[in-house]
C-alpha cells in the first residue's frame, strides 16, 4: 500500500452533508417525542376508545420495547442490505402505521399499531447514525455532526410535552401520531437525493437464530426491570431476569461461532469502546431514574399541574441540547477523556444540589441541579456516542450504533427500576413512623404505598389531619429524591475516574495517533479502525 495514500487525510464532508444531516435529523427528532407525548393523550385516548388499565400501560410501553428489542436486529440489517435503503423501509412503515394508530377504533389496534411504529423506529434510529458517520469521515465534522443528531433526540423529548398539549388542546387525539406523516414523507422525497447508499459487500446472511435471541434478551431484560420498577420485585420479575440473562449467554456463545455474527465481538476487546458503553449506560441510567423522582417531586411535592412540570423541566432539557452542542468544540481543545470526566463532575454537582433539596421551597434548587445533571449528561452522551460509533470500522457502523442506543435504553430502565426503587424504599421506611396518629389502618397502609396514595388520603381527611400527613409524605419522598441523587452522585464521580481511566489513549478529532518510539502501538480506537474496510458505497 502506499504510504502517502495511507495517511492521507479523510474527505470533509460538504454542504450535500450537512443537507443530509437535517434530513436524518428530524426523523430522530420524532422518534423521541413519540416516547414522550403519549402520556399526555393517554387519558384522552383512553376516554375514547375504553382502553382499561392494562391495555392504557401495554399502550405507553410497547413502543419502547419494540424498538429495543430490534436495535440490534435493524442496525446489523443496515449493514447486510444497505443503511438508505432500511432508512427509507423504516420511514415509510413508520408513515404508514402511524396512520393506523391514529385512526385506532380499539385498544388492541392502537396496541398493534404502537409495537409496528416501535419496529421501524427501531430501523431508523442506528441507521440514520450509521450514515452519519459514513456521510462525515472527518473526525472533527463527525463529531459535530453527531452532537447535532444527539441533541434534535434530546430536543424531541423536551418538545414532546409542549407539542402534545398544543396538539391535544386544538384537535383530538389522533393527532398527536400524525406527526410523523408529513416528516417521513419528507424523508422518503429527499433521502434518495442527499443520502449515499452504504453497505458491508461481505456480510453473510441475517442469522435468524440470533435474531431471536437477541430480541428475548433485550425484551425480557428491560420487561424484569420495568416490572420492579412498577410493583417492587416479585416472582415474575426475578424469572423474566434469569431468563433474559441465560438466552444473553446463549446469544453471546453463538456470536463466537458464526463467521458472520449479529454482533462483531471483537468491538468489545477495546477498553476505550467497552468502556464508553459502561459510561452511557450508566450515566443514563443515574439521569432517568433521578428523572423520574423530579418530575413526581414537582407534581406531588410542590403540587404543580402535568403541564406546568413539563413546563419546568424544558430549562434542563436545554441544558442537555446545550452540552451536546458544545461539546465537540470542547473536545477541539481538550482531551476527550476530560470532556467526559469534567460533564459527570458537572452531574455530580447538580446530584450534590438535588440531594440538598427540601421538601418545601425547593423548586430553584432542584431546577438548577436538574439542569447542571443534563447538561453534564449531554457532554458525555454526545461524546460518547462518536467514541463508539467512530471506533467501529465503517462496515461495522450500524451494528456500533445500535449497541450504542441499546446500552441508552438499558439505562433509562435500569435507572428506573433502581432509582425508583431506591426512593420508594425510603419513602416507605419513613412512613412507617410519619403517619399521624388518627388515621385509620386502611388509610394508612394507602399513605404508605405512595406518595399519590398519601396524597389523595390527605384529601379526604378532615381537619388538621390531612396537612399532616401530606406534610409527612412529602417529607418521605424528598428523602428518597435526596437519597437516590446522592447515591447517582457517587456513581458520577465513578464514572468520571474511569473515563479518565479507559479513555486516556483516545486522541482528539483530527490528531494522529501517539507512535511511542520503538513501538508499534495505536490507541483503542485507531487500532479498532485498521480493520479491514468493507464498506461499499453505492451511488
Amino acid at each position: 500500500m502506499d504510504k502517502h495514500a495511507a495517511t492521507e487525510p479523510p474527505p470533509r464532508a460538504g454542504r450535500k452533508e450537512w443537507i443530509g444531516l437535517a434530513v436524518l435529523a428530524l426523523p430522530t427528532l420524532l422518534l423521541a417525542l413519540d416516547l414522550s407525548v403519549i402520556y399526555l393523550a393517554l387519558p384522552h385516548l383512553s376516554a375514547d376508545i375504553g382502553a382499561s388499565s392494562l391495555q392504557q400501560l401495554w399502550i405507553s410501553d410497547i413502543y419502547g420495547f419494540m424498538m429495543a428489542g430490534f436495535l440490534v436486529t435493524m442496525g446489523t440489517l443496515g449493514d447486510r442490505i444497505g443503511r438508505r435503503r432500511l432508512v427509507l423501509i423504516g420511514g415509510a412503515a413508520f408513515g404508514a402505521v402511524s396512520v393506523l394508530a391514529a385512526y385506532s377504533v380499539n385498544a388492541e389496534m392502537l396496541i398493534v399499531s404502537r409495537a409496528l411504529m416501535g419496529v421501524a423506529g427501531a430501523t431508523l434510529m442506528p441507521s440514520t447514525l450509521a450514515l452519519i458517520s459514513n456521510m462525515f469521515r472527518d473526525s472533527k465534522q463527525r463529531t459535530v455532526a453527531i452532537s447535532v443528531w444527539m441533541s434534535c433526540f434530546m430536543g424531541g423529548a423536551a418538545i414532546g410535552p409542549v407539542i402534545g398539549g398544543a396538539l391535544l388542546e386544538a384537535f383530538w387525539w389522533g393527532s398527536v401520531f400524525l406527526l410523523g406523516v408529513p416528516v417521513m414523507a419528507l424523508l422518503l422525497v429527499a433521502a434518495p437525493i442527499l443520502l449515499p447508499e452504504y453497505r458491508d459487500k461481505d456480510a453473510g446472511s441475517l442469522d435468524l437464530i440470533s435474531v431471536v435471541l437477541s430480541l428475548g434478551t433485550v425484551l425480557l431484560l428491560i420487561y424484569a426491570m420495568k416490572e420492579t420498577a412498577q410493583s417492587g420485585p416479585s416472582p415474575v420479575s426475578l424469572a423474566a431476569a434469569l431468563v433474559g440473562l441465560l438466552v444473553g449467554v446463549l446469544f453471546v456463545r453463538r456470536q463466537r461461532r458464526l463467521t458472520s455474527p449479529l454482533i462483531d465481538l471483537r468491538l468489545f476487546a477495546s477498553l476505550a469502546f467497552s468502556a464508553a458503553l459502561v459510561i452511557l449506560m450508566i450515566s443514563v441510567a443515574t439521569q432517568g431514574g433521578n428523572m423520574l423522582l423530579v418530575t413526581q417531586y414537582l407534581q406531588m411535592v410542590e403540587g404543580l399541574s402535568p403541564l406546568w412540570a413539563g413546563m419546568w423541566l424544558v430549562p434542563s432539557s436545554l441544558a442537555m441540547v446545550a452540552g451536546s452542542l458544545l461539546a465537540p468544540a470542547f473536545a477541539q481543545r481538550i482531551p476527550r477523556a476530560f470532556v467526559i470526566a469534567g460533564g459527570m463532575a458537572l452531574a455530580t454537582v447538580g446530584y450534590v444540589l438535588l440531594a440538598l433539596v427540601p421538601s418545601t421551597g425547593g423548586l430553584p434548587l432542584l431546577i438548577t441541579g436538574a439542569s447542571l445533571v443534563f447538561f453534564g449528561i449531554g457532554l458525555v452522551g454526545a461524546l460518547i456516542t462518536d467514541l463508539v460509533v467512530g471506533a467501529a470500522p465503517p462496515a461495522k457502523a450500524g451494528a456500533a450504533a445500535s449497541l450504542s442506543q441499546t446500552s441508552g435504553d438499558f439505562g433509562i430502565a435500569l435507572g428506573v427500576a433502581v432509582f425508583g426503587s431506591v426512593g420508594a424504599a425510603v419513602y416507605r421506611s419513613q412512613m412507617v413512623e410519619g403517619v399521624p396518629a388518627g388515621v385509620s389502618a386502611g388509610d394508612a397502609d394507602a399513605a404508605r404505598e405512595s406518595i399519590a396514595g398519601a396524597v389523595a388520603t390527605a384529601g379526604e381527611l378532615s381537619g388538621p389531619l390531612g396537612g399532616q400527613l401530606s406534610d409527612a409524605a412529602r417529607e418521605a419522598f424528598t428523602s428518597g429524591l435526596n437519597t437516590s441523587a446522592a447515591v447517582s452522585g457517587v456513581l458520577a464521580v465513578v464514572l468520571a475516574v474511569l473515563a479518565l481511566v479507559a479513555l486516556r489513549k483516545v486522541t482528539p478529532p483530527g490528531a494522529p495517533a501517539p507512535q511511542p518510539a520503538g513501538e508499534d502501538r495505536h490507541d483503542d480506537t485507531h487500532r479498532l479502525e485498521q480493520d479491514v474496510d468493507s464498506t461499499t458505497p453505492q451511488p
